[in-house]
């Protein structure tokens, strides 16, 4: 039917709401209304009904603008008649906790395994056909049942698959030629290889202090050194930079879960401060501009955006409206500031002229902030350092070639798994310097990486802690 009249076409009726609980109702399914009603949502507890498919009706169909739900981390269902979980749960990109207990499903989609951020997940009391799987669901963890699907229910995920590869690699050149140095580096050089430099070894090691001010603003921060890059070759730093711009699209979703910045270590003087500044007195020299007051800046862009709208120009601006936006309603913004006062980024936005990399930067110092969670910008950080590590390998692979950048989709496809000969990776690894994020009496807020950094990624990194 004609849906009711309320506020205007395109603004959300709820566009604060965050948790929504519809448990023990007789719902038999719920349309794509919410996910236009709630951009914003949460949590959606939905248990004790009688829904039959999820997450059917739940998103727009496919090809609509504007991804449906992207902050929805919570999902409960248990408890209903589900008897289909639809490939299209991959669809919520923000989704950690599902809850899908005593339904009816006889089967569970390999799209499972396609939840970027998915970590618990419930599916026991369901009647699987597959009887392994459902052993598996009553007694391994999320992860371990994310790998069987992943593998098509063959018990062996991907990176393992990859790993079998590279030793049958290995023992087919061993027959050929016995070299056992050749085949050992051959087995490291089917990882990346990276160095942790412990804060206990370093005899000057950054620190970050959070001023108090910032909790209320974006709480979030993780940090750490990463040194040995190499972004001189051909198009070694464009590769980088859309690196970057792809994370922001995708795992950090569009900027609204965390944000990356990036600086050239040298041009950085520590001890550095994660602070608040009123928006008329926080200055920034923005990537490509001129010095300017925060709220300028803001304005500026407000009004380019709303140009560049009126042009109908291509979509990518209504995402500068978008970073603006996670602003709104704010008395202070939140900026790195180093030593010196200056301030080399500024959240969700820009970060600073002054620290930008070049082709001849080395070492790098990274930051990811949210005002969501720590973990999300740890996951940001494993990942950004996983792909800094592959995008490496390629520049060192790829010596002679100042290449195209059409190359970089390779970047996100599995690992390359037989290098070049004249790789030795042994004396390429990226050494990770840590990084502690310290409170204003200097109590230990983060360490990164930390022992249980880095280790999502084990099957395509070597790590040396």
């Amino acid at each position: 039917g004609a849906e009711p009249a309320g506020p205007p076409a395109g603004a959300p009726a709820f566009p604060q709401l965050r948790s929504l609980n519809l448990s023990g109702n007789r719902l038999q399914e719920l349309g794509p209304g919410l996910a236009r009603s709630a951009p914003q949502l949460q949590a959606l507890l939905l248990s004790g009904n009688r829904l039959r498919v999820l997450p059917g009706g739940l998103l727009p169909p496919a090809g609509t603008a504007g991804g449906p739900f992207p902050l929805l981390s919570r999902l409960e269902a248990a408890d209903n008649e589900v008897v289909e979980l639809g490939a299209d749960i991959a669809a919520l990109p923000a989704l950690k906790s599902l809850d899908v207990a005593n339904n009816q499903l006889r089967e569970l989609p390999a799209a499972l395994a396609d939840c970027p951020r998915l970590k618990e997940a419930n599916f026991r009391g369901n009647q699987l056909k597959d009887k392994r799987l459902e052993k598996m669901v009553n007694g391994c963890q999320t992860k371990a049942i994310l790998e069987y699907l992943r593998a098509g229910g063959r018990g062996k995920g991907k990176a393992e698959s990859a790993r079998e590869e590279a030793r049958k690699k290995k023992r087919e050149k061993q027959q050929k030629d016995g070299g056992d140095e050749e085949q050992d580096e051959l087995e490291e050089a089917s990882k990346l290889l990276v160095k942790v430099l412990h804060i206990s070894e370093n005899p000057a090691p950054l620190v970050v202090k959070v001023s108090p001010g910032i909790k209320d603003v974006r709480p979030f921060i993780v940090c750490c050194v990463l040194k040995g890059v190499n972004l001189k070759a051909g198009n070694a730093l464009k590769r980088f930079l859309s690196v970057q711009t792809k994370l922001h699209e995708d795992i950090c979703e569009k900027r609204t879960a965390a944000t990356i910045a990036t600086h050239d270590l040298q041009l950085i003087k520590g001890p550095l401060i994660y602070d608040v500044q009123p928006p008329d007195e926080l200055k920034i020299m923005p990537l490509g501009r001129k010095e300017i007051k925060a709220k300028d800046l803001l304005r500026q862009l407000q009004l380019e955006a709303e140009e560049q709208r009126k042009q109908k120009k291509r979509q990518n601006v209504s995402g500068l409206h978008k970073y603006l936006q996670l602003l709104d309603g704010k008395d202070n913004y939140p900026c790195l500031v180093d030593t010196e006062g200056i301030v080399i980024s500024f959240p969700p936005i820009t970060n600073s002229e002054k620290t930008k990399i070049r082709k001849e930067t080395r070492d790098l110092f990274l930051e990811v902030t949210s005002d969501t969670s720590l973990q999300i910008c740890k996951d940001v950080m494993d990942t950004l350092i996983l792909k800094i590590a592959e995008l490496n390998r390629f520049t060192l692979e790829n010596k002679e070639d100042s290449g195209s950048d059409n190359r970089s989709d390779a970047l996100c496809g599995p690992v390359n798994l037989n290098p070049t000969q004249n790789v030795q990776p042994m004396n390429f690894p990226l050494v990770v310097e840590q990084v502690r994020v310290v409170d204003a009496d200097g109590n230990l807020k983060v360490l990164y990486p930390s022992k249980t950094d880095l280790t999502t990624a084990s099957s395509l990194l070597t790590v040396i802690r």
